[in-house]
């Protein structure tokens, strides 16, 4: 019966991109058109722009667009991270009103979470919304804010209750980026990019109609995301034919490399685990058995991270939601860069701290160096992953916390509030 229902929707979707699959089309207007018949995200609600399919038959859609090279909807975090967000929270209004053109591509959005102020500790932060009739009224300072420059929208949380425990308190906004009271400050990285930002809200507005989820229920809405987020991180540049490409497919491949500009450097940060039989072979000392243990080691921690990745895949294909395997797959990609780095280091020795284009791989071992730091953060940090783990996979106890059941009001912070 399984078979029989994936071969009708391949049968469906292979007949529907003949009829419409036009390369020269517009790309925003091909992408509409996805949304009007919900081929784009056959896994969405038929009401809102899908078809209400398994992940299984979402799967079978996207092998027919892939074998034919027709485009899909936008990529990046808008649709990674927000999206199913908006889906599991959002009103019908929300999801009506900001998923088609998160689908589209019209809107790319940027994410407000992590603050100067309070580490780790998401929920411990302070920047504020207050309810001024239909509107809310925001002040507060975000930090580590990927292609915020660029964002239409962006994810906030904000604390709308201090009187109630941290968790409790806050709220998830669709906060629009284009106003005056929201100014971006870029961030220069050790390794020369600067691709996170900083951001100031001064008295700047969001409609309570662009709130996700209740009001202090923000926190339920944020585990989504970044359970989402933790399996995806920056997620992968789609390829598309090089041969012959059409208009549609030209303008959805420049629009991926504008997005993916914010990311170049994310290979390096992940450590580079192909470049270093490469690099040992170049420096001479591949034959050496102190390095071969360390190649060999790296390999293994790359195989079985990769099986680990297979079953989370196939735990999304029957329809699960993200578990804990994504903290693994977050934990995993932390050691495998921090083991990299080392085995580069090694076999690079000193040259790995030249820089430029007569360096080592054109400067690309010591931005691997100085960039991998940087994996054990992003995403939520290697600890917080390792109590993910321990609370949710062993069921080892909690850490004890002095300030989970306290009115936020009473809370130290590194910032006043309240």
């Amino acid at each position: 019966m399984a078979e029989d229902t994936a071969r009708s929707v391949r049968d469906e979707v292979a007949d529907w991109l003949a009829a419409n699959w036009d390369p020269e089309r517009p790309l925003l207007e091909w992408r509409n058109l996805l949304a009007d018949t919900g081929w784009g995200c056959p896994t969405w609600p038929r009401e809102f722009y899908g078809r209400g399919l398994t992940p299984a038959l979402g799967n079978v859609v996207t092998e027919e667009f892939r074998r034919v090279g027709a485009v899909g909807p936008a990529t990046g975090t808008s649709m990674t991270l927000v999206a199913p967000s908006i889906l599991a929270h959002g009103s019908e209004d929300v999801k009506r009103r900001l998923l088609r053109p998160i689908l589209t591509g019209e809107h790319k959005w940027c994410q407000l979470f992590s603050e100067p102020g309070n580490g780790s500790d998401l929920a411990g932060l302070t920047t504020r919304a207050d309810r001024d009739g239909d509107e809310w009224i925001v002040n507060g300072q975000k930090v580590w804010n990927s292609g915020a420059h660029q964002a239409a929208y962006g994810m906030l949380l904000a604390r709308t209750d201090w009187d109630v425990p941290k968790h409790k308190g806050i709220t998830f906004f669709a906060l629009p980026m284009g106003q005056p009271g929201v100014e971006v400050r870029p961030l220069r990285q050790m390794n020369g990019h600067a691709t996170f930002n900083e951001v100031f809200f001064t008295d700047a507005g969001v409609a309570d109609t662009d709130r996700v989820g209740e009001a202090g229920e923000g926190w339920r809405v944020a585990v989504t995301t970044l359970a989402h987020e933790r399996g995806a991180v920056a997620g992968r540049r789609p390829k598309f034919p090089k041969e012959n490409p059409g208009r549609t497919v030209r303008e959805a491949d420049a629009e991926a490399a504008e997005y993916y500009k914010t990311y170049e450097w994310y290979p390096q940060r992940a450590g580079r685990p192909e470049l270093a039989p490469v690099q040992a072979r170049a420096m001479g000392c591949a034959d050496d058995p102190i390095t071969r243990q360390h190649l060999s080691a790296l390999r293994e921690l790359q195989q079985t991270s990769a099986w680990s990745g297979r079953r989370a895949q196939a735990a999304r294909s029957q329809g699960r939601p993200p578990g804990p395997e994504g903290s693994l797959a977050k934990l995993n990609t932390s050691i495998i860069a921090r083991a990299a780095a080392r085995v580069h280091g090694e076999i690079a020795g000193a040259h790995g701290m030249l820089s430029g284009p007569n360096s080592l791989q054109g400067g690309v071992i010591a931005e691997i160096l100085v960039s991998v730091p940087g994996q054990s953060i992003a995403g939520g940090t290697d600890e917080i992953q390792h109590n993910i783990l321990g609370e949710r996979v062993l069921g080892l106890p909690k850490e004890p916390q002095v300030d989970s059941d306290l009115p936020f009001r009473e809370v130290r912070t590194n910032r006043s509030g309240g």
